[in-house]
């Protein structure tokens, strides 16, 4: 592998527990094809391969996963392993449990005695002996539900050596809250973006203050989600591209990690242009001027 270049050292570092990270990693949704699961075209498997050295070549240290990131031909899991085992001993490979997808696809939500199960599945794709971070992905029917059943059961697996850390995604302030009552958090991995409501930077701020990494998804892609940003980008978010000469990516990635030093960035995807430009938005510096303007654009119109 060839030496790093580490072009996200310019966005900082921020500890999950006791693994440092620089605060620009990678998400592994789009390494199987065009767009996730089984739409789009199949991308091709070495092209993939590579791209994941080429991230951590350029200073990415930290990548999230999940099992259930797989298409009929395409596997984010094995791509991963592939690409980079035996790991390098400061790569953070992060998952989620909780949904699942069956062969054929389609997708389920484990019961607590089935996240064991979901776990061994991360470790048995990745060849590891222990996940370093597994995150507690809550489905959207049951964020107003109790979710300490399911996490205790992870927080088992923990003590029993499975997981180094844990932590929660698409949660809100009370079941972080009771998640912590029950073991150690590190993270929380929530929807946002230009756009978000005020609710969603209230949590953001909870966790600045209670030392816990924020990780956003849907952070480039906005309302579009999995299929991407949509075609129709605020003209706030571009006046700002044009005045840096950026994409529009980068200046949503830039955004992002300047709402604070525990904020980390996870963009994905299977080009290697959009990899280079992602890991670069970290020297990106925007102004108060021009953060305040693209805090205040409407989800509707970012």
């Amino acid at each position: 592998m060839s030496t790093r270049t580490d072009t996200t050292a310019t966005a900082g570092t921020w500890r999950l527990g006791d693994l440092t990270v620089n605060r620009i990693g990678f998400g592994a949704m789009r390494l199987t094809g065009t767009a996730p699961f089984d739409h789009g075209v199949p991308r091709d498997r070495e092209q993939s391969i590579g791209l994941l050295r080429r991230a951590v070549e350029l200073g990415v240290n930290h990548i999230d996963t999940a099992a259930f990131y797989f298409s009929a031909t395409r596997s984010a899991n094995e791509l991963i392993n592939r690409a980079l085992a035996p790991y390098p001993d400061d790569l953070v490979i992060a998952t989620k449990v909780w949904p699942g997808r069956d062969p054929s696809g389609a997708w389920w939500w484990a019961a607590p005695e089935q996240l064991r199960g979901q776990v061994e599945e991360n470790l048995r794709q990745l060849g590891r002996d222990h996940l370093d971070l597994v995150n507690l992905r809550v489905p959207p029917s049951r964020r107003t539900e109790s979710i300490a059943e399911h996490f205790g059961a992870l927080a088992e697996l923990r003590e029993a050596g499975l997981i180094r850390h844990l932590g929660v995604s698409n949660v809100t302030a009370r079941q972080l809250t009771e998640a912590r009552a029950i073991a150690p958090v590190v993270c929380v991995q929530n929807p946002y973006g230009i756009g978000a409501p005020s609710e969603d930077r209230a949590l953001l701020e909870r966790c600045g203050e209670l030392g816990l990494a924020f990780v956003p998804f849907f952070a480039i892609a906005g309302s579009g989600r999995e299929a991407g940003p949509a075609a129709d980008d605020g003209e706030e978010v571009r006046a700002v591209a044009r005045a840096h000469g950026a994409s529009l990516a980068q200046v949503r990635l830039a955004w992002t990690l300047q709402q604070g030093p525990h904020v980390l960035a996870i963009p994905g995807t299977g080009d290697p242009d959009h990899l280079a430009q992602n890991m670069a938005a970290g020297a990106l510096r925007l102004s108060q001027e021009e953060l305040a303007r693209l805090t205040s654009t409407r989800a509707t119109g970012a």
